[in-house]
């Protein structure tokens, strides 16, 4: 399973990502799937299921901003998360 953090724009896509690999957390950079991607686009974190408690912690803690959190549920689609 992974998530996807949702950021406003490419430019913080690589910010988060390239915190997250400063702290050791594999992160790839994508623009978000239409299906829930706001109205001219976003970019997206990857991340592994296993690191999203730790990558919280270290965007909230590195103030850095992002759109919201989304898993990919088998055959369901994308769906965002509650935190």
């Amino acid at each position: 399973m992974v998530y996807l953090i949702m950021c406003r724009s490419l430019t913080y896509a690589q910010r988060v990502s390239n915190a997250l690999g400063r702290a050791g957390i594999s992160a790839r950079v994508l623009r978000s799937p239409s299906e829930i991607s706001p109205p001219g686009g976003s970019y997206s974190v990857k991340i592994a299921a296993r690191n999203l408690a730790r990558v919280l912690t270290i965007l909230n803690g590195a103030r850095l901003p992002y759109l919201g959190v989304y898993v990919n549920t088998a055959g369901y689609g994308y769906r965002g998360v509650e935190l």
